[in-house]
């Protein structure tokens, strides 16, 4: 929790504006299965940022909350990912939007669509709703009950 805290101070500090932040889910690993669960959050950010600087503000917050790349899909203090930015698409090396992974995520798609539902990828033309109903991921995704601490 305090790791979620930090990151979303770090945003603030990034000069992104906050507008809205799901509650909080504890959530079972996907792909590298020996280790911890996470604890997950979706964020709705206002941003005059172009991508590539945006991706830069969230690798800085990473950072600064202790994430070191080390294990794909391993352990990790930190972890922000762009999902979505508005009906933007990237493709570049390092930098995919929308995010590649996220319509075979639940993790990802259940507090995303708390907050966003009628949101529509762009290259899958459908809502967050429907990709979350659609999603062939049975991980567990439990709401955590301590809301209040964020």
């Amino acid at each position: 929790m305090a790791n979620l805290r930090r990151a979303l101070a770090g945003l603030s500090a990034e000069g992104l504006r906050i507008r809205r932040v799901s509650s909080v889910y504890h959530t079972e690993p996907v792909g590298y299965l020996d280790q911890p669960w996470f604890f997950n959050i979706a964020v709705e950010l206002e941003t005059s940022l172009p991508p590539r600087l945006l991706l830069q503000a969230c690798r800085t917050v990473e950072e600064a909350g202790g994430r070191t790349r080390t294990l794909p899909g391993g352990p990790r203090a930190i972890d922000l990912d762009i999902l979505l930015y508005g009906d933007a698409v990237v493709d570049e090396p390092d930098l995919q939007i929308p995010h590649p992974r996220m319509a075979g995520r639940r993790f990802v798609l259940q507090p995303l669509a708390e907050i966003a539902p009628q949101a529509v990828h762009p290259v899958l033309k459908m809502s967050v709703r429907a990709l979350l109903d659609a999603c062939p991921d049975r991980s567990s995704v439990i709401p955590y009950p301590a809301q209040g601490m964020l």
